[in-house]
């Protein structure tokens, strides 16, 4: 995909200019962690749905809208560096998590005034910190109008607050035996797709479109975050660690309410129900325990609903970008399309 390499570009300029004006060696080793952590890997889904948004409307210079895509970029990385402190998750992308390289930078220098646990995950906080006030930079520094580049603020900030309540909810979710998918839905909808939802708004605001449009922009955004973090949920229980860089048991060993979970909750009766939410209690589960819930996901079919809950998500996606096929140029209509074919059948 062309913008990818120029999104990454846009990524490490913004590093880069933060590493030419230190001179303190331990700064240097932070920044460029961080920055190798950014540019490890990513989808760019974010940024990449900016540019589409943008490009679909606006007639000018495509790449005008290159460094004010990546905020976005920014502020997801910001979330998944203090997820995987949340979630006990040493890796992401089949690499070390920002704040488990911090744990092996305490090991390496072995530093002895603070606890390597305790040294990674405070160094993770200020990591994901500082991910957030770097993606402000992308709204501070373009070629676009003040009015554009305060409504883009104003959207980075709603974002941010609908994450941080999505996290909320879903932390509070652990301590919930009884939940519907109306819960699962609605956390979800903050936390995974807002987001993706403010990401395209952004670059329909830099293209001025119409409030109409940016309606069916939204609607399509917002269900393709909700599909996404369903399938998501598959993977994280079912996927092939190779395939998605991640491990199959942390989800299941933290009781996270996902799909799966709340599905076979709601299916299962008498005592297969009664083992899983004893096996779910347990703060420490033994691999055959994790296997055990696996068992129990497929006696609940699990899969298959899940399956047909993302389905009825992506139609509601299919329908509005149906709606914006008419107005948009042809090949973001493609984009779009393939995108949601994408997330839909994803493998990792």
């Amino acid at each position: 995909m062309k913008y990818l390499p120029k999104i990454n570009h846009e990524i490490q300029l913004i590093f880069d200019k933060k590493l030419e004006k230190i001179n303190n060696s331990f700064l240097k080793d932070y920044y460029s962690e961080l920055k190798d952590y950014f540019l490890s890997g990513g989808k760019r889904i974010r940024p990449l749905m900016c540019i589409a948004a943008y490009n679909a409307f606006s007639g000018e210079k495509e790449d005008q809208i290159l460094k004010a895509c990546v905020g976005t970029e920014f502020l997801h990385n910001a979330s998944l560096v203090h997820d995987d402190i949340i979630d006990k998750d040493d890796f992401r992308r089949g690499k070390p998590s920002f704040h488990y390289r911090f744990r092996l930078y305490h090991d390496n220098y072995k530093l002895k005034k603070m606890v390597a646990a305790d040294f990674g995950n405070n160094l993770g906080i200020l990591g994901g910190d500082s991910s957030f006030f770097f993606g402000l930079e992308a709204y501070l520094n373009n070629e676009f109008n003040d009015a554009s580049n305060i409504r883009g603020v104003q959207l980075y900030e709603q974002a941010y607050h609908e994450v941080c309540d999505g996290v909320l909810i879903e932390i509070d979710m652990v301590n919930r035996q009884e939940l519907s998918i109306s819960d699962y839905i609605e956390m979800i909808s903050l936390k995974t797709g807002a987001l993706i939802e403010k990401s395209t708004i952004i670059g329909a605001n830099y293209a001025n479109v119409e409030e109409k449009y940016q309606k069916l922009l939204s609607t399509y955004a917002i269900n393709l975050g909700i599909l996404f973090q369903i399938i998501d949920d598959i993977l994280g229980t079912f996927g092939d660690e190779k395939v998605t860089g991640k491990p199959t048991d942390g989800d299941i060993r933290e009781g996270k309410k996902t799909a799966l979970l709340i599905e076979a909750r709601n299916k299962l009766k008498g005592a297969e129900l009664a083992r899983l939410n004893e096996l779910i209690k347990n703060p420490s589960m033994t691999d055959n325990d994790v296997e055990e819930v696996r068992d129990l996901f497929q006696s609940a079919d699990v899969i298959n609903s899940s399956k047909q809950l993302a389905l009825k998500y992506y139609e509601e996606a299919t329908e509005a970008l149906n709606g914006l096929k008419p107005v948009i140029k042809e090949a973001e209509s493609e984009f779009f399309e393939d995108l949601l074919n994408f997330v839909y059948e994803r493998k990792f």
